[in-house]
């Protein structure tokens, strides 16, 4: 095939050179995450936080590029298949996302979350191109022998990371969470079999790390963030509990099935036909339902009139609601069973490294092998691996 290229707003040019992989990008289900925000709804708090899981992927898979060219270059031994299978795992390794993304994970089919969805898309489109996407199966599912290459599919340092945090930080403004991606890859290498970095990283290793956990608190885990994703879940879920008709015959086929199954209950091409907009089109629908509960939801997402969230300790959330409980049964007249729809709690969970499954090893000049935690004077260490918690009330206000 001619090589294509993209022109794509944070790395410049990302090169298409394969036909297999080429065709797989121009397929409708490959194309449907045109229509998936990757952020959810952070655009309410971020504007410009509008890009999709579609410029993700294809990040993604630019960096895999870049990683393997890398790893050639130290004379890694990459068969041509399994670039190539590399590259396609890590370009579908979202195609399974449904309608804003993590914000509605398990919501719109029960308990089916990305990952398992994304496997069986890559085992169908493997049927339609005459199993030619094995390899990459393989890898995604790390059944393959060499397990670097699903690490870089999925795993402490994955270009999917990588991608992630690089381009959430460029559309939300948020310049706390880039990362020296290329100085990262540059310095990535194979060693007994999994895949490492040179010492001379660990600076950017570091970096890395506390970039992840800045976005997770200042983006992904902003308060605003958390009240208007928990809005749109009890919206589906009021939605679904009342028997309420979505606006579209795609999001109204998968309310009825509470799982997938195989393709003889419920065909993936129809799930691989729902996006934010179906999502966004029965909100709107819904605003002039009868039910008040789904009405008053669905108003406050579309016009930004969330609900108050405060972050405090446990006890003092505890405290919080039973004071406001009592309020806000009496001002709004709701039943007890309903109230959970207008004041709840929960907490979010933020880890800086996980070192008891997750390990980077760095590899010294010496032939040592340290996870980067152990390496001494590391800003990285055994106490910044404890989880951080926070608790919330969330509410609704005038």
């Amino acid at each position: 095939m001619k090589r294509k290229i993209i022109n794509d707003p944070v790395y410049g040019f990302i090169t298409i050179d394969n036909q297999l992989i080429y065709d797989l990008i121009n397929h409708p289900w490959y194309q449907r995450l045109r229509r998936i925000h990757q952020m959810a709804l952070a655009q309410l708090v971020y504007p410009g936080a509008v890009h999709t899981r579609l410029h993700h992927s294809l990040g993604a898979y630019h960096l895999m590029r870049y990683a393997l060219f890398e790893l050639k270059q130290k004379q890694i031994d990459i068969t041509p298949q399994e670039e190539v299978g590399a590259k396609i795992a890590i370009l579908l390794h979202d195609i399974g996302h449904g309608p804003y993304s993590h914000a509605l994970e398990g919501m719109i089919v029960h308990d089916v979350h990305h990952e398992s969805l994304s496997l069986a898309i890559m085992h169908q489109l493997n049927t339609e191109f005459g199993g030619a996407l094995q390899i990459a199966i393989d890898i995604f599912t790390n059944v393959y022998p060499k397990k670097y290459l699903h690490q870089l599919v999925s795993g402490q340092l994955d270009v999917d990371r990588m991608d992630y945090l690089t381009r959430d930080s460029f559309y939300s403004g948020v310049s706390e969470g880039a990362v020296a991606y290329d100085r990262i890859l540059k310095m990535i290498t194979v060693h007994n079999g999994e895949l490492m970095v040179e010492e001379k990283a660990i600076f950017s290793i570091e970096k890395f790390l506390i970039a992840r956990r800045l976005m997770y608190w200042q983006v992904y885990l902003h308060k605003t963030v958390v009240a208007a994703e928990q809005m749109l879940q009890k919206a589906i879920q009021r939605a679904k509990q009342i028997g309420a008709i979505p606006q579209s015959n795609n999001l109204s086929k998968l309310f009825e099935h509470k799982h997938l199954g195989d393709s003889q209950q419920y065909p993936l091409h129809d799930f691989c036909l729902l996006d934010d907009y179906d999502i966004l089109s029965s909100l709107k629908g819904w605003m002039q339902h009868s039910d008040p509960i789904l009405s008053n939801l669905c108003t406050r997402i579309i016009n930004r009139q969330l609900y108050k969230i405060q972050y405090n300790t446990e006890a003092a959330i505890t405290q919080l609601l039973l004071t406001q409980q009592q309020t806000i049964a009496t001002q709004y007249c709701i039943a007890d069973s309903d109230l959970h729809y207008y004041i709840f709690t929960g907490s979010v969970t933020n880890s800086l490294y996980k070192t008891a499954d997750e390990k980077i090893n760095i590899l010294f000049k010496s032939g040592v092998v340290k996870d980067i935690s152990e390496v001494d004077n590391a800003l990285v260490h055994n106490n910044l691996a404890i989880a951080e918690q926070k608790y919330y009330i969330c509410y609704i206000t005038n």
